[in-house]
């Protein structure tokens, strides 16, 4: 197999799920310095568990 099939090819798609995935960590972590305890490990297990694994692994539409 050569290198460029091993590589991970991320798209502008998949820059902006973790972008999202990214906001809603830093909003998880604010909201956690504010002992909102309830709300917090909810969004930041979602961020860590969903959306970081979405990002990587979305592969979009091919194209014709």
């Amino acid at each position: 197999m050569s290198k460029d099939k091993e590589r991970l090819k991320l798209g502008p798609i998949n820059y902006i799920i973790l972008g999202v995935a990214l906001l809603l960590l830093i909003i998880g972590y604010i909201i956690m310095a504010k002992n909102e305890i309830a709300i917090s490990p909810v969004i930041l297990v979602i961020a860590y568990a969903i959306i970081i694994p979405f990002g990587i692994l979305y592969k979009g539409k091919p194209k014709e």
